[in-house]
């Protein structure tokens, strides 16, 4: 599998396209931007795109499109809770470094 979700995110990404009402899945790519380079890029799908790679784990689709799929092959995404903050976190086996703030990061 090229993404993978941990049992929290798949929580927080169900929970959220329940409340949206519509969706097929989250789409994750990479974006060029931030102090390393590349930065991870989260929005729900209504419907597929041409070249559109589709990965399901623990009941959700993750969308990847065939440019960010290089980047990202091989990534868990999971969901963090640490007291008030929250968000997303990506364990990404390609990323060769990250900026400090955890925003982006470098192949």
């Amino acid at each position: 599998m090229a993404i993978s979700i941990s049992e929290s995110a798949a929580k927080h990404v169900a929970e959220q396209l329940q409340n949206r009402g519509s969706g097929l899945g989250i789409r994750v790519g990479v974006t060029t931007t931030g102090c390393s380079g590349m930065a991870y890029v989260l929005e729900f799908v209504d419907s597929l795109e041409t070249g559109d790679q589709v990965f399901e784990d623990r009941g959700i689709k993750i969308i990847v499109d065939p440019k960010s799929l290089v980047y990202i092959d091989g990534t868990e995404m999971d969901f963090i809770k640490q007291g008030i903050n929250e968000g997303f976190e990506f364990k990404n086996p390609n990323a060769k470094g990250e900026c400090g703030c955890g925003e982006s990061f470098s192949i």
